[in-house]
């Protein structure tokens, strides 16, 4: 699909069992790479495609002027590298700073499940 220029979406985040929403995005993009894919085209699958297939591209899918910056800040070049991906260092969200302590301290918070119907 790729070669023949079939625009790709990342979409591993869906309600399968152990997937899990954000753990699952590296391997589908090291998946992607492994398959032929640039690592830019890759990236591009998760930010700029999705936004593009959802009519949001003014507003996010890359880092630009006058564009929501929700960012992800990694410790490598994911560009160079797509295994960079699980290297985070922060991440920027709304425009609050949560650094890798503040992640690691929200990743060993249990969640309280609720029943649904509740």
């Amino acid at each position: 699909m790729h070669v023949a220029h079939v625009p790709l979406l990342a979409g591993t985040d869906t309600p399968n069992p152990y997937t899990y929403p954000g753990f699952s995005l590296p391997d589908e993009l090291e998946l992607l790479v492994s398959a032929g894919l640039s690592p830019m085209e890759a990236l591009q699958t998760a930010t700029l495609r999705a936004a593009e297939f959802l009519g949001v591209q003014r507003e996010f899918g890359s880092v630009e002027p006058g564009k929501i910056a929700n960012l992800v800040l990694l410790d490598a070049n994911p560009v160079e590298d797509i295994r960079a991906l699980r290297r985070v260092r922060a991440v920027i969200v709304r425009g609050h700073l949560l650094n890798r302590a503040k992640l690691d301290d929200l990743l060993a918070t249990p969640k309280i499940a609720v029943p649904q119907g509740q």
